[in-house]
């Protein structure tokens, strides 16, 4: 995927310009548009449209600059956007089994024990297979880390829960995904028992963490939250059974349910 900078000093390039003659032709400093080839600035909207229109590079540039300005104000884009673009992702849930790895039935479960979704299940399961094929069927696997309390694996109904729980198998045994079971048993208070938390780690090394609820839910994106979140996450993590051990005890109930 193309960023600013190089895309900006790509068609700058073939159009044998330097800089100053660049910057001359849209009318701003040759400084400012060095700061955009770097990435220490991003043009704004009108700026990246004379650039466009100079470079004959359609909307391209604005685009990108778009997206560079909400990349700056992340709390503009959706938990699905950065889920989509991460390239780490670490989530917890105690109770349920987190939606990346929900299967289909288990999700038409789920949502169907809300009385308000009674007329748009499909709607809702619809954009959450989106979700996961946005963040799975791309080029350059996400790492996943999953923590998923051993409540979860006890919720629903006898066939698809058998379901979902081979699936969770089958998905542990990928490169990318590592799946860690907290057990209910001789585990003592912990964060995660505040509710479920999900951390995108973004190909430049920026963080943002995701807080669940009963309705919408809310980002955390400041430096001291997502240290603080980080270390719940840490510490939920050290009270997880190994990967092997995890698999072992989803394997077991499995065969509890034949």
């Amino acid at each position: 995927m193309d960023d600013l900078p190089k895309k900006l000093r790509q068609l700058r390039l073939s159009r044998h310009m330097n800089q100053t003659q660049l910057a001359k032709a849209v009318g701003v400093s040759k400084s400012l548009i060095a700061s955009f080839e770097t990435g220490r600035l991003v043009p704004k909207e009108d700026t990246a449209k004379a650039l466009d229109k100079l470079l004959n590079s359609g909307d391209r540039l604005q685009q990108l600059s778009k997206d560079g300005r909400e990349d700056r104000r992340p709390w503009l884009r959706s938990w699905a956007e950065h889920e989509r673009r991460a390239m780490l992702l670490r989530c917890w849930d105690l109770s349920i089994i987190p939606g990346l790895l929900q299967r289909e039935a288990y999700m038409r479960e789920l949502f169907g024990t809300i009385p308000a979704n009674k007329n748009r299940v499909d709607d809702l399961v619809r954009i959450r297979l989106a979700r996961q094929a946005a963040v799975f069927d791309r080029d350059e696997p996400v790492e996943l880390s999953c923590l998923i309390g051993e409540t979860a694996l006890h919720q629903g109904t006898r066939e698809v829960l058998k379901d979902q729980l081979a699936y969770l198998v089958d998905a542990s045994h990928q490169p990318n995904i590592r799946i860690r079971i907290v057990p209910d048993r001789g585990v003592s208070l912990h964060p995660g028992l505040g509710g479920p938390l999900s951390l995108a780690t973004l190909s430049d090394g920026r963080r943002i963490a995701y807080l669940d609820d009963q309705l919408r839910g809310r980002m955390a994106t400041t430096a001291d939250d997502i240290i603080e979140l980080e270390w719940a996450w840490e510490v939920i993590n050290e009270l997880s059974l190994s990967t092997v051990q995890s698999r072992d005890l989803i394997l077991r109930l499995i065969d509890e349910h034949k």
